[in-house]
């Protein structure tokens, strides 16, 4: 395993780290897209119609790259909402203005996840065996993280907690990503393969799941990297609390149900062909099917973890409460 930083210094950068996955995980991939518009105006005119006009090229640029992380457009309308609102100060204002709100939501980020992991802790026993799927770490936020910051955060309550990590097909996030945070901030973790989940929580060895999410809609369905759906329904049928853990920026109230979530699909040589040996792991034309996420539906989700505080058995109305913040 290697840790390697990169640098994206334009916007094209920017949008092929997100495409590629190289910046991964709905809180990361909104913090990205915030900054990758500063870099899209940092050159433009003083001109205030050339930057507007630019600002709206790049932020559709950047939000072509994925369709199914609401947080990239969340934040792309926040930063042009911010423009919008210093429309009479000279341009290379509205540019700091831009730098200003795109580190605010990092900053943010990082804070709001640390309250995810307090709440979600809370929910914890104090010797627990949590099972998670995909990586909803440091890496997929702008630092903490949602599902594992659950669990950073139990562990600083003085909590015994052990991990056993989905391998996350097709390209192993929980196996590459979740098992290495966990490993460096020292708990105890064990990579399984996905289609081992139904035998751990049959051997009564999960206390709960806990993953994250990239789109919630007004319900409470939840897409998340593909194969939550089938560990939401192995936890139900083993009597086994599931939670996701997400910040508001994820939930999508302009949706009324996970039907209406756009799912990406991906390209198929990520199931055909090993990623990083370059060797075929199926047939040469054979046909692919290789959705990114699915959609848990409300029902099988015990409570959804939030800056804001833990919504259990979430539906519509509890959700547009949290919302509204009655």
């Amino acid at each position: 395993m290697e840790f390697r930083q990169i640098d994206c210094e334009t916007p094209e950068l920017v949008w092929e780290a997100i495409k590629e996955l190289r910046v991964r995980g709905a809180p990361a991939i909104g913090v990205a897209a915030a900054f990758g518009t500063v870099l899209g105006v940092q050159n433009v005119s003083d001109d205030p119609a050339a930057f507007f006009e630019a600002l709206e090229a790049v932020t559709a640029y950047l939000a072509s790259s994925r369709p199914t992380a609401v947080n990239l457009f969340w934040a792309l309308e926040r930063m042009k909402k911010c423009a919008s609102s210093h429309t009479s100060e000279p341009v290379a204002r509205i540019k700091r203005a831009l730098l200003d709100e795109a580190r605010a939501i990092l900053d943010e980020d990082n804070e709001l996840c640390r309250r995810i992991g307090r709440f979600g802790a809370e929910l914890l026993p104090q010797e627990c065996t949590v099972l998670t799927h995909c990586n909803a770490g440091g890496l997929a936020t702008a630092g903490y993280g949602t599902a594992l910051g659950v669990i950073y955060a139990a562990q600083e309550m003085g909590k015994k907690i052990r991990v056993f990590a989905d391998e996350t097909r097709p390209l192993l996030q929980g196996a590459r990503l979740t098992s290495w945070e966990l490993l460096h901030a020292g708990i105890d973790v064990t990579v399984i393969a996905d289609n081992m989940a139904a035998t751990v929580l049959r051997n009564g060895w999960i206390d709960c799941v806990i993953v994250g999410a990239d789109r919630i809609a007004a319900n409470g369905d939840t897409a998340n990297k593909i194969g939550t759906y089938g560990l939401a329904i192995l936890a139900k049928e083993h009597g086994v609390p599931f939670y996701v853990a997400a910040p508001f920026s994820t939930f999508d109230l302009s949706l009324a149900s996970g039907d209406r979530i756009p799912i990406e699909e991906r390209k198929p040589e990520e199931i055909t062909e090993c990623k990083w040996c370059g060797r075929p792991l199926a047939p040469r034309g054979v046909r692919v099917f290789n959705p990114a996420f699915d959609v848990t539906p409300a029902r099988y989700i015990t409570a959804i973890i939030t800056e804001r505080g833990v919504i259990h058995a979430p539906d519509k109305a509890k959700i547009q409460r949290e919302a509204s913040g009655s």
